[in-house]
């Protein structure tokens, strides 16, 4: 099985209180901006797994380090085109009924078939066997346990769908179970009593999506929120002035990052989206907006993945005149409003984004600024996130500003294939492929051997910086404030769990 580095936990800088006597009467709430708007696994699947409802075959610790979940232990045939999972005893659903093989291979095959991590894997079968899932491939595939950790791969009862198929209801085997959902809005939860592990100390909590930062840096100052996530500058540091609360930032493997359509006529040369990214002012963005002037992107990988990170990539660089020279090489020349034409088309183009990562609508208007410089006039959307993969879908994108975390998967290859692989993703790569970056992803997975994904990997990167389908702007700071008083918290920098079972109240 493929074990990420414990220089992630260090690089990471996990934020720890010290455990202490549970008050049961007392609950958790957790406020971050995303909404859960779907009982579908696929949609929903990374509020569901955070909020410990639903489980996965295999887990991860903070550090990536792979270890049993649902299932106890796996192992790959020699010619490793077989994968046996052997299966947890004596756990049940929510519902009272019994986690089986049949349950776990129905999730996981729907999962399969649905856009995620597991679709880009080379599986030809999943089946159920005695006490055991079995999973086949067409190739070897080293990363495959690593993909059954991601959110999309967790195990929900079956009694979560409805007569035709359709996910109804949130039942998986997890510490906590579902007392009351109002999408998108809020989940209720309540400790369930039958799980198999450690039981949870606190007996309830609940999540609330609060889209505005405003909001949730408020609602952590008057104490109606005891975890807030995602603050803007201005709250985080209203909020380390306050008694009641104690803030941290923490460096993750996300990354703010501009997508760019390759297919459009506009980018289709690389040159085009080098000009934009001479054009970004990083150290600017990230001193004046995130107001972590280290975070400013020289590459897409930051230094929390350190393994992917490359310090002997050149960096990248903020130069207007160069990417004015790019630009006229184009053929692209400066009209009488000073935005640049060609073929009597103007370099207009439209950056979609969303408010729910404060700092996203602040950066893109930044660069509005920034490439207008260059004659590029860049007109800003600030939507709902799902206009970005739409946009992929029906391929009307333009650009768009969000934030990836490469971490998701506790192997980075699982994502990173999602993004980069044949066809890209709806997070990552538009129309632009290369062959030679999908066959080394292909061999990355495929492998365990250090050196062999190494040189993978190098090769990806490398790719990914002459290349640049996506811009990185800056690494990201995982901002979060946590009531006094509230112990046991952990801030997982692969984002795969609000840690909700280590919870207590001090008395």
């Amino acid at each position: 099985m493929f074990l990420r580095s414990r220089a992630v936990a260090v690089a990471a800088a996990l934020f720890f209180v010290t455990p202490a006597l549970a008050q049961e009467s007392k609950s958790v709430t957790i406020a971050a901006p995303w909404e859960v708007a779907s009982f579908d696994p696929a949609v929903s699947g990374y509020a569901v797994q955070r909020l410990q409802i639903m489980e996965n075959l295999v887990d991860a610790d903070e550090t990536g380090v792979l270890r049993p979940g649902l299932a106890t232990d796996w192992e790959a045939s020699q010619d490793g085109l077989t994968w046996t999972f052997t299966l947890r005893n004596g756990v049940t659903f929510h519902d009272g009924t019994p986690f089986d093989a049949t349950a776990a291979a129905s999730a996981l095959t729907r999962a399969w078939q649905q856009p995620g991590v597991l679709s880009k894997a080379p599986v030809s079968a999943i089946e159920a066997g005695d006490g055991t899932v079995v999973i086949s491939l067409t190739s070897p595939f080293a990363a495959l346990p690593a993909l059954l950790a991601h959110s999309t791969t967790i195990i929900p009862a079956p009694a979560s769908f409805d007569e035709a198929g359709n996910p109804s209801a949130l039942i998986g085997t997890g510490p906590f179970k579902v007392e009351a959902f109002t999408p998108p809005q809020s989940i209720d939860l309540i400790r369930y009593d039958a799980y198999w592990g450690d039981a949870p100390l606190i007996e309830k909590a609940s999540y609330l999506a609060s889209g505005r930062a405003e909001t949730r840096a408020l609602l952590a100052e008057s104490g109606d929120a005891d975890i807030v996530f995602t603050l803007d500058p201005s709250g985080y540091a209203r909020l380390n002035e306050v008694d009641s609360v104690v803030v941290t930032a923490v460096p993750i493997p996300r990354v703010v990052t501009l997508k760019v359509n390759a297919g459009h006529p506009f980018f289709a040369d690389a040159r085009a989206r080098q000009a934009l990214s001479l054009a970004t002012d990083r150290n600017g963005i990230a001193t004046a907006i995130t107001r972590f002037p280290e975070a400013a992107a020289t590459q897409l990988f930051p230094p929390a993945l350190n393994k992917w990170h490359d310090p002997s990539l050149a960096p990248l660089a903020h130069d207007v005149e160069a990417a004015k020279s790019l630009l006229a090489e184009l053929g692209w020349t400066t009209g009488d409003d000073g935005i640049l034409v060609k073929d009597g088309e103007r370099f207009s183009i439209l950056l979609r984004t969303f408010p729910d990562r404060p700092e996203l609508p602040l950066i893109a208007a930044a660069l509005q600024d920034m490439w207008k410089e260059i004659g590029v006039e860049l007109v800003v959307s600030v939507a709902n996130y799902s206009e970005i993969p739409a946009g992929h879908q029906d391929g009307t994108l333009h650009v768009a500003l969000y934030a990836r975390n490469y971490g998701l998967t506790p192997d980075p290859v699982g994502t990173v294939q999602q993004d980069f692989g044949a066809g890209g993703g709806d997070w990552g790569a538009m129309g632009w492929d290369k062959p030679e970056v999908a066959n080394a992803l292909q061999a990355i997975a495929k492998t365990s051997d250090d050196a062999a994904r190494a040189a993978n990997i190098a090769k990806v990167a490398t790719t990914l910086q002459d290349e640049l389908p996506l811009i990185p702007i800056v690494w990201y700071q995982h901002t979060v404030s946590v009531a006094k008083g509230l112990d046991g918290v952990v801030i997982d920098p692969l984002e795969r769990s609000y840690g909700l079972s280590r919870l207590s109240w001090s008395e």
